[in-house]
Parts: C-alpha cells; sequence; structure tokens
C-alpha cells in the first residue's frame, strides 16, 4: 500500500508540474483518440440545427407542412414542437442506456455499436414520406446521439492529463459548431432547390461520419481510467503506454495507473456503490447537483433563439439564401468563439468563465427584448437577427463549451458517467419544454412574442448566474483525487481554488493513527 501510495503521489506531482506543451508532447496519441472520438458530436450538431433549418427551407414546409392563408407553406407550432422534441425524446433514452452499458461494456463498444446504429437510422429520414414518419426517425435517431453526448466528453476527460483536460473537453463544443456550420452549409446551399432533393440530400450527408469514426474507434484504446475502475490494472498500463509517447524518459505509466488505482480507492471509502441512485448519496449528492444545473443553465439561457436568427432575417424582409448566409456567418462565429475560449481559461479558469459568460448573455438578452419595445419594422428584425449573433459569438466562448469542461470534472471518477448522463439528461427535459415554448414565442399564428422573448429568457439568465456565483466551483489545477477530498470537506465554492488540499499528507495521518 505504501508504495501504491509513493507512486500516485509522484505521478500527481508531475501532473502538476506539467504545462500544456509538455502535455501535448507527452500525451499526442491521447489528444488524436480523444479528438476522434468527439468529431462523432458534429453529427449531432448537424442534426439539432438541420431540423430548426427545415423551417425555413420552402421545399420541406411545402412537403411537411400545410398551406398558410397568403399562399407560402409552413408546420404548424404542434408539429414543429414534435420534430424539435423528438431528437431529445431518444437521446434521453439513449443517454440512460449508456450510463448503464458503457460502464459494463466500455467506451469503445459502446461507440461502435451506436455508431452502427447511427447508419441504420439515416435511412428511415432520408426516405420518410410524412410528419409522423419523420418525428418517428428523429427519436430513434437521437437514441445514439445521446450516447455521443456523455461519452465523448468522458473519454476525453479520461485519457488527458490535467494540463489538457479543459481543452479536449471543450473541444466537444467546437464539434457541435462545426455540426451546425456545417448543416447550415448545406441547407443554405440547396436553398434555391424546390424538389425533393432540397431536404433529402442533407439528411443523406449524415452517412459521412459514421463509418470512419468507427474504423477508428475500432483501433483506439480503451479509457485507463474505466479498465482500473473494472479491476483490470495490466490493461490500464498498456492503454495508457498506447495514450503517449515514449520520448519523455521521466514520464512512467505504471506510476499514472498507481495514482488512478489510488483515487479509485479514495472514492470508495467515501461511496461504495456505483449506480444512479449512489449519485444521490452523500457528498455526491453536491456533485450532482452542481453538475445538474451547470447543464441546465445552459438550456435556459436564451440559448434557443440562435437557432432562430434566420427567421429574423426573413421577416426583415431578406431572401432566404441570404438569410441562410447570415446564419452561417453565424455559426462561423460560434466556432472562433470556442476557440478563444481555450485562451481565455488558460488566465480565468472555468467558474470565472462561466459566471462572467451568464452575465453578459443576460445584458444581450435584456437588449434583444427592449429592441422589441419598437414598432416592429425592418429595422428592429434586423437588430434583434443582429444581436443574436453577437449572443452566438459570446456564448460560445463562455458558457457553452466551458459546460463540457465542468460537468466532467465535478463527478467523482466512479460515478462520472452517469453523473455526466443525469445532468445532460435533465438538460434535455428542459430542452423539451424549450422545444414546446419557443415556436409557440416565435411563430406569428401563436402568441407571436418576437424579440420580447428575450425579457423572458434574460430574467431565467439572472437566476441561473445567481446560482452559478454562489454554487460553481473551480476545478482548475485539480486532479479527481483533489476534487474528491474539496468536496469531502464541504468547502464552500468560492474557495476551491484557494483552498490548499493534500490528500497524502491527510492518509499518511491517518495510517499512523492506525498503528498507534
Amino acid at each position: 500500500m505504501d508504495d501504491l501510495v509513493h507512486a500516485a503521489k509522484q505521478a500527481t506531482e508531475k501532473e502538476h508540474r506539467m504545462t500544456v506543451w509538455q502535455g501535448l508532447k507527452l500525451y499526442p496519441k491521447a489528444v488524436g483518440w480523444s479528438l476522434l472520438i468527439s468529431a462523432a458530436i458534429i453529427m449531432e450538431g448537424y442534426d439539432t440545427l438541420l431540423i430548426g433549418s427545415f423551417y425555413g427551407l420552402p421545399a420541406f414546409n411545402k412537403k411537411y407542412g400545410h398551406q398558410m392563408p397568403d399562399g407560402s407553406y409552413s408546420l404548424s407550432a404542434q408539429w414543429q414542437a414534435a420534430l424539435s422534441n423528438a431528437t431529445i425524446c431518444g437521446q434521453i433514452l439513449g443517454l440512460f442506456a449508456n450510463g448503464i452499458v458503457s460502464e459494463r461494456f466500455g467506451y469503445r463498444k459502446t461507440m461502435m455499436y451506436s455508431l452502427a446504429a447511427t447508419s441504420a437510422f439515416i435511412f428511415m429520414l432520408f426516405f420518410a414520406h410524412n410528419i409522423q414518419t419523420l418525428v418517428a426517425g428523429e427519436v430513434l435517431m437521437g437514441i445514439p446521439l445521446g450516447v455521443y453526448q456523455t461519452l465523448s466528453v468522458t473519454y476525453a476527460s479520461e485519457v488527458c492529463p490535467v494540463a489538457l483536460r479543459a481543452y479536449l473537453t471543450t473541444f466537444v463544443n467546437l464539434c457541435w459548431v462545426i455540426g451546425q456550420l456545417l448543416a447550415s452549409g448545406v441547407v443554405k446551399g440547396v436553398s434555391s432547390r424546390t424538389d425533393h432533393w432540397a431536404y433529402r440530400i442533407p439528411f443523406a450527408v449524415q452517412w459521412v461520419w459514421p463509418i470512419p469514426i468507427f474504423i477508428g474507434v475500432c483501433l483506439a484504446p480503451e479509457s485507463p481510467w474505466w479498465l482500473v475502475r473494472n479491476g483490470r490494472r495490466e490493461d490500464a498500463v498498456r492503454s495508457l503506454q498506447r495514450l503517449t509517447a515514449s520520448t519523455d524518459v521521466d514520464f512512467k505509466a505504471e506510476e499514472t495507473v498507481d495514482m488512478m488505482v489510488h483515487t479509485n480507492e479514495l472514492e470508495k471509502k467515501i461511496t461504495a456503490g456505483t449506480t444512479y441512485w449512489d449519485c444521490f448519496r452523500g457528498h455526491d449528492l453536491r456533485r450532482t447537483e452542481v453538475s445538474c444545473c451547470i447543464w441546465v443553465a445552459q438550456a435556459l439561457c436564451g440559448a434557443g433563439l440562435m437557432g432562430y436568427s434566420n427567421v429574423f432575417y426573413q421577416r426583415a424582409g431578406l431572401p432566404v439564401s441570404q438569410a441562410f448566409d447570415l446564419s452561417l456567418g453565424q455559426y462561423a462565429l460560434g466556432f472562433f468563439g470556442t476557440l478563444l475560449s481555450w485562451v481565455l481559461m488558460t488566465y480565468y479558469g472555468r467558474r470565472s468563465l462561466y459566471v462572467g459568460g451568464l452575465a453578459i448573455l443576460c445584458i444581450l438578452l435584456f437588449i434583444v427584448g427592449f429592441i422589441s419595445i419598437a414598432p416592429v419594422s425592418s429595422a428592429t428584425s434586423w437588430a434583434t437577427g443582429s444581436m443574436l449573433l453577437v449572443y452566438t459569438f459570446f456564448y460560445d466562448s463562455t458558457v457553452g463549451p466551458v459546460c463540457f469542461s465542468l460537468v466532467s470534472e465535478i463527478p467523482a471518477s466512479r460515478l462520472r458517467i452517469k453523473t455526466v448522463v443525469l445532468a445532460r439528461n435533465i438538460y434535455n427535459c428542459f430542452g423539451i419544454i424549450n422545444g414546446v415554448i419557443f415556436p409557440y414565442m416565435l411563430n406569428e399564428d401563436a402568441w407571436n412574442w418576437r424579440g420580447k422573448a428575450g425579457f423572458f429568457w434574460g430574467g431565467i439568465c439572472l437566476l441561473c448566474f445567481t446560482w452559478a456565483f454562489f454554487r460553481l466551483p473551480e476545478p482548475k489545477g485539480r486532479t479527481f483525487a483533489e476534487m474528491d477530498a474539496l468536496f469531502e470537506k464541504k468547502v464552500p465554492a468560492r474557495k476551491f481554488a484557494s483552498t490548499k488540499v493534500d490528500i497524502f499528507h491527510a492518509e499518511s495521518a491517518e495510517s499512523s493513527q492506525e498503528e498507534n
């Protein structure tokens, strides 16, 4: 036991001394495998935006919608809500299944089965002849997409050192934005078509990703943390060796695995179980609350309005093609915003960026609301759409990407996948509510709030900011074992960054007392 503790201490000290550049040199393979598996999120971002973009596509509305009094075609608010929420309902099922299946069979096998299912379900979307079939297809499509949501960020957090953890987990958000950017570009490219290929081509593009990612996952190493939790220490050492370069003579895979074993044993003392129910026991209850609220705030900060910017531009009098051009620019802003978040996290940490981001988003939403007080005109629609562009940039510079880093670092290692599943599913539940009320808020044949929705979401965003200010801890620079100790000692959220913790000194003192 003493040898294990000594090796774990050595590995922990090396992780604390490791810079980002040293981490990249030592873990280039881990970075590559993590980026590959995270690329599956591109499919989720693509599918999510695709459906929302179709609402502004004339050929899609003519096929699946009904004729409006002015002679145009549109989906009713009810069917828009059903279609928007269909994927989320499937994701909830996929997420809960992932929390059990991935812990039993491993991350690799779970990902491979999900990729195969994705390829099969695309057929249903491609050949859907009516809106009912399309909704059913989106439900099935959501099941593997739900797996990608948690498995990608969990794998990223478990194959890299502390120095790289924030960058690889927030890359998930970049993949989401890439998917949205691609969907926006594809729909813009087919927006002038009037035949059934206008919506079938975007569906067919989804077949591009599963096969190459499937081949990559077949060759990828399993998460060493998962192997340790399943008592396969030697396999964990071999997996870590595949994730690292052999150029660093100071690095010892056995030491790092001993740190994982040591962390796993510490967590067993705090919580013996690994079920969903254990997420609500003892110190893990606070960790579950924080993880869930982090993702809930992402759903309640008004982010859903970003998907409707092209609607505001069309109401401003822009042709469909030009409205999609501006939407394409919006997601390009999101792409560069995520890159900027990597720089900001280096200097300001996760907590400051997340809390500050919510404050900025709250202000922008209220601005959107005040713009809407003016008489409805082309100018107000332009102003609202433009403010949503600014909102997108700040969202993807702060709350959007930082969320993925936080939810993977807050949970205990033994309960990480299940805590992330619970957090994402609560996010999805609020996403369903959003999917129902957003069409009613913005559609002319429903509530027709237009930009006044900014007041509603600004108020809720203010509540999210208040919660984050008092309850969100700073995990920057902490190993998973140190996070365990801070939560066990019930350290207040605002003191996480300044509190010193020595898990090995405390353990040595405990051992001495037992000997006496």
